[in-house]
């Protein structure tokens, strides 16, 4: 029995063996037979492959191209908050912490005052000593002025004294003693008048003296209430406190910067382009053309937008620097901080018999593809005068105007290859033809109508809306031929939605 069963698994086995190769032996007969027939090119020799792509129609016309750079955003009004004296701080306003508003005249914080009304004291008390001397010295200057016209006064009585001698002894009437005696006594009155006009020198030189040390004395006042004043610092404009480092009861030395304040509405931005871009911005007489701007700062994927006018450029180039720094006023800073990173968009003077195109549309050549009358690709050179993020301005030629070109180009792309075009606008949407009408007679529009009502499984807002098609005048051929040949009959027919 045992022998029975493997000869029989024997013989199974091999026929099995001699069945697969027969089955080889066959598929390697059909594949010679089917290699001897195929054509001489080869495999798939006798296909092209098609590749679809989406192309757009060239025209010239005239774009503004716009600059896009970064900047960050600056305060063009700010002030540092010191101290212009030492000591402890007495006070602290409400709400003097980061971010507070203040109003132009707020007290802000106060300084001890002692010292500086100790000083004022002083200064003051000196002030009185000083006026008391210059009254003293204008009341002297005074006396000695009378004393002066006194000794003036005797000289002249002597000297007319000595003149009467005089004509007395020449009529021979008068001694010599007695002229002698008149000569001396006019000589002494007029040395006392020269002694008296020294007094009077003196005494406007002590005034003289008062006056200045009065003056100095006025100016130490001065700063000595300066100083005072100084102890209480206010706002000199509205705006937001920053940088805050002041506590009350806390030590401040004097020039110690304790915050700033800085205009929430007088913002600017600065930005470095390069100088080819900065050259586009000049006018024919090299001055910044007035332009306007566009700053926008990118929040939580939202954009906030503001307008601003370009002002100035930078006078110098800083050190290790390159291009150069312009400057864009904000009109609407509502949202914008100093220190935001923006980024600021200005239009360039247009540019004529240009085309704005995607990137992809021109190669690392400098070439396109363009579409010629047999659905293949002809590669053209092209002049890329702008690069506008994923766009680029190009010169329109002669021999480009009118032409379709592909808009984005693969590896697989080339000049010579055969293509099945998808035609898009300038902005990518789909060029979309207007479907053919048929115009029905009355007999094949009512059996049109009838066969669509009695479709029970089609919608009823498909079915009315199918019905309004076909009572027009002219009705798609699509919708016609669709259902003459059984179609639209279910829910996914033409007009189902």
């Amino acid at each position: 029995m045992r022998f029975l069963t493997r000869s029989l698994m024997a013989l199974f086995l091999a026929a099995l063996s001699f069945g697969a190769l027969a089955y080889a032996g066959y598929t390697l007969i059909s594949a010679i037979q089917t290699r001897a027939e195929a054509p001489t090119g080869g495999p798939g020799a006798g296909r092209e492959r098609t590749f679809n792509v989406r192309v757009m129609t060239i025209a010239p016309e005239q774009v503004t191209p716009v600059l896009a750079a970064f900047g960050e955003v600056r305060t063009r009004r700010s002030l540092d908050l010191r101290a212009p004296v030492g000591g402890p701080v007495l006070e602290v306003a409400a709400g003097f912490e980061d971010g507070a508003r203040v109003e132009e005249g707020q007290l802000l914080f106060r300084i001890d005052p002692a010292d500086a009304e100790a000083a004022l004291a002083l200064a003051q008390s000196d002030m009185a000593r000083t006026e008391a001397e210059l009254r003293d010295a204008t009341r002297a200057l005074e006396l000695a002025a009378e004393d002066v016209s006194a000794a003036q006064e005797q000289l002249d009585l002597r000297v007319r004294a000595l003149t009467r001698r005089q004509d007395l002894a020449a009529r021979g009437v008068a001694t010599e003693a007695a002229l002698e005696e008149a000569e001396l006594a006019a000589s002494s009155a007029r040395q006392a008048l020269v002694g008296r006009r020294q007094a009077e020198a003196q005494a406007e030189a002590r005034l003289d003296q008062a006056i200045a040390a009065r003056d100095r004395q006025r100016i130490t006042l001065a700063e000595a209430e300066r100083r005072l004043a100084d102890t209480r610092v206010y706002a000199s404009f509205t705006g937001t406190l920053t940088e805050i480092t002041l506590t009350e009861g806390g030590l401040v030395t004097a020039n110690e910067q304790l915050g700033r304040i800085i205009d929430p509405d007088a913002l600017e931005v600065a930005v470095r382009v390069s100088t080819a871009q900065y050259l586009r911005l000049l006018d024919q007489v090299g001055q910044l053309r007035e332009s306007e701007a566009t700053v926008a700062l990118e929040v939580a994927g939202f954009e906030i937008t503001s307008p601003g006018r370009l002002v100035r450029a930078s006078a110098t180039v800083e050190q290790g620097q390159s291009g150069r720094r312009i400057y864009v006023d904000l009109d609407a800073p509502r949202g914008f901080r100093p220190g935001d990173f923006v980024t600021v968009r200005l239009p360039e003077p247009a540019l004529d018999t240009v085309a704005l195109v995607p990137a992809a549309a021109v190669t690392a050549a400098g070439t396109v593809l363009a579409l010629n009358d047999d659905n293949r690709l002809d590669a053209l050179p092209v002049s890329v005068l702008r690069r506008q993020g994923g766009d680029v301005i190009i010169e329109v030629s002669a021999a480009l105007t009118g032409r379709e070109i592909v808009r984005e180009i693969t590896p697989n792309l080339g000049a010579g290859i055969l293509v099945r075009p998808q035609r898009q606008t300038a902005t990518g949407e789909p060029v979309t033809e207007a479907p053919e009408m048929v115009i029905l007679d009355a007999d094949r529009r009512a059996k049109l109508i009838a066969q669509v009502e009695a479709n029970a499984r089609m919608p009823a807002e498909a079915r009315a809306r199918m019905l309004a098609q076909l009572s027009q005048e002219a009705v798609p051929a699509t919708i016609v031929e669709r259902l003459e040949n059984g179609g639209g009959t279910g829910r996914g027919g033409p007009g189902g939605g």
